[in-house]
């Protein structure tokens, strides 16, 4: 009797996609760079333009590349515009967007809990650097979060740069070159304590909207675990499907 598990099969534009992922992952193709025509592509690979389209579809709904009508394929960057659209949910109520100001409380390294280990994929205990900011919207502090990334893939971030910009992701792409592809939120009904009190001037006991974020690589891998408590007095939650 054969123990060995079956091969899996796996579609060959998957393969191509993977291959070409390995490329932009490995720095050959860059953030901001344009990656070859998808005719070039498929000689290089020996597939069919079909097939070689395939795979730049899929990297291009995962959000790793950019098409330009008529210009090319283009690896993603991360600036403010796109970080706001794709990973920044809060609007006012009319649906409206207005870019969030933020104000930071405390950076500092210490030791990752259970819960931000488990997200991060890491050992409990691992030395992580710790975010904590507030999150301005049309004057009003809306947002209070904590955001932890593992020390060792984001060195010096707890001191450097000496002012932390709004749009973290553009930083981690920049200077780390951790680019974030995708990310899992989960959404929990909580009440307002002590720090919700003192930051978001919320009375203890009001209802807050908590949003658990685990913002991921090219590659599936965590790379940031994100909690923010939300005031939803004045803005709301839009995920548009």
């Amino acid at each position: 009797m054969n123990d060995q598990p079956a091969p899996s099969y796996r579609p060959l534009y998957q393969q191509i996609k993977e291959a070409l992922l390995s490329r932009i992952v490995s720095g050959v193709w860059p953030p901001g760079t344009y990656i070859p025509s998808e005719s070039a592509l498929s000689q290089e690979y020996g597939v069919s333009v079909g097939t070689l389209r395939k795979a730049v579809d899929a990297l291009a709904n995962e959000h790793v590349v950019i098409r330009h009508q008529g210009k090319g394929t283009v690896v993603a960057t991360h600036d403010s515009d796109r970080s706001l659209f794709q990973f920044f949910h809060f609007v006012r109520f009319d649906g409206s967007r207005s870019l969030p100001v933020s104000r930071v409380l405390q950076r500092r390294c210490r030791q990752a809990t259970l819960e931000e280990a488990q997200a991060l994929e890491i050992e409990e205990g691992t030395v992580v650097v710790h975010i904590q900011r507030i999150r301005v919207l049309d004057d009003v502090p809306a947002l209070l979060e904590d955001l932890v990334v593992d020390a060792k893939r984001f060195p010096a971030l707890e001191n450097e740069p000496q002012t932390l910009p709004n749009t973290l992701y553009q930083l981690y792409q920049q200077k780390f070159s951790q680019s974030v592809a995708k990310a899992e939120e989960r959404l929990l009904a909580v009440v307002a304590g002590q720090q919700e009190q003192k930051h978001l001037g919320v009375e203890i006991g009001s209802p807050l909207l908590e949003v658990r974020r685990i913002a991921r690589g090219l590659q599936g891998e965590a790379l940031e675990y994100r909690v923010s408590r939300c005031n939803t007095q004045h803005h709301c939650y839009l995920n548009e499907l």
